[in-house]
């Protein structure tokens, strides 16, 4: 099921989401224009690589400092191809433009950052042992749909679905959407998990601890003086 748009109006332009976009577009043009052997340091030196924190011996040989923790923030701003980066951009987009409206571009900011990074401790606790770079923004992104998930419960989300190679619309209240999208996240998890998935792959345990930070740090995010009737309006809701 993919996403098309909400129903939610704007009255401001989401600032802080189109800057991440864009910042994130000029590092992925950035990563697909130096060499190989240069990418692959790169990735190394500011992806999230677990074993580097969990096995210093491990660091060490392979040159990378385990006291090096920046790359719990710097993670998110690699990606690692076209559809990883868009799909990612494309979420960013629908469901950090109505959160940032409500809660303002700097607390929207640090509502992402400080998601991100707890979606990449949770991945870490559950992934010690790996040794390949896990990057993406799809924590960060996480964390705004947990928020959005309680700010618009009621939102509808004009949904793509593919039957064969049929395609069909539906409008999916975002409640649904986005519960769906969680307990997917915890299924794969925990498949994961009991299946000694392979190296690489999907962050599904930090997806489901971005979602969670998303949830457990909007009230502190929410503007002091603006009342909950305002904050999480019942009718605000007209296809853009």
């Amino acid at each position: 099921m993919f996403p098309i748009r909400d129903n939610i109006t704007h009255k401001t332009f989401p600032s802080a989401a189109w800057s991440l976009i864009i910042l994130n577009g000029i590092i992925f043009l950035f990563e697909i224009s130096i060499p190989q052997d240069t990418l692959q340091v790169v990735l190394y030196k500011f992806g999230l690589v677990p074993a580097r924190y969990s096995n210093p011996q491990w660091a060490v040989a392979h040159g990378l400092p385990f006291d090096y923790y920046l790359s719990f923030l710097t993670n998110m701003f690699l990606h690692g191809g076209w559809v990883h980066i868009i799909g990612n951009m494309w979420f960013l987009y629908l469901f950090g433009s109505g959160v940032e409206d409500s809660l303002g571009h700097w607390r929207f900011l640090m509502l992402y950052l400080l998601s991100g990074i707890a979606a990449n401790v949770v991945f870490f606790i559950f992934s010690k042992d790996k040794t390949v770079p896990e990057m993406g923004a799809s924590g960060a992104i996480a964390g705004i749909m947990g928020a959005y998930f309680v700010m618009f419960p009621r939102a509808r989300i004009l949904t793509l679905i593919l039957l064969v190679f049929y395609p069909i619309f539906v409008e999916i209240p975002a409640f649904f959407y986005i519960g769906y999208w969680f307990i997917l996240q915890l299924f794969q998890g925990t498949l994961a998990l009991s299946s000694q998935a392979a190296e690489g792959g999907v962050a599904w345990w930090g997806h489901v601890g971005g979602f969670i930070a998303g949830v457990v740090l909007l009230p502190i995010f929410r503007p002091k003086k603006i009342s909950q009737r305002r904050l999480y309006p019942s009718k605000t809701y007209s296809y853009r």
